[in-house]
């Protein structure tokens, strides 16, 4: 299933949010506050932000940390209706960003070893058993 990746790095964290998806991460280096950093399309819009104009739409989102107003938690929840937002998986969770992904049903996994996860790696989140695998090729 997974015969074109030559190595499978498996990393045991927290489930915050269940669910099991795989998709392509995307990761930032700093925390980022949904309100005002990301746009309803999945824009990172936040200027002083590494990932600058670019969309986490279909992606695991990877982000040390959530920071900003609680509004954030309806910004995290509208990415996940119009189904833009696929996973999370954080350093340490934070309540706007816990509570987005759970309202959201959006697989969220944390306390994750962020210096495995590379922009472009396959990623699986599975949020029922705190597992994170990262398919490196």
């Amino acid at each position: 299933m997974y015969g074109e990746f030559m190595e499978i790095i498996e990393l045991k964290g927290r489930s915050i949010s269940k669910g099991l998806i795989k998709a392509e991460a995307i990761v930032s280096d700093v925390p980022i506050s949904f309100l005002g950093g990301v746009n309803e399309d999945g824009i990172i819009i936040d200027k002083e932000n590494e990932l600058y104009g670019q969309s986490i739409a279909d992606k695991i989102f990877v982000f040390p940390t959530g920071k900003g107003s609680t509004v954030g938690s309806y910004v995290i929840y509208g990415l996940a209706k119009k189904g833009i937002l696929k996973g999370i998986i954080n350093k340490e969770s934070e309540p706007i960003v816990a509570t987005g992904a759970i309202l959201g049903k959006i697989p969220m996994v944390d306390k994750i070893d962020m210096g495995n996860i590379k922009t472009g790696d396959m990623v699986l989140i599975d949020g029922d058993n705190g597992i994170v695998k990262i398919f490196k090729k």
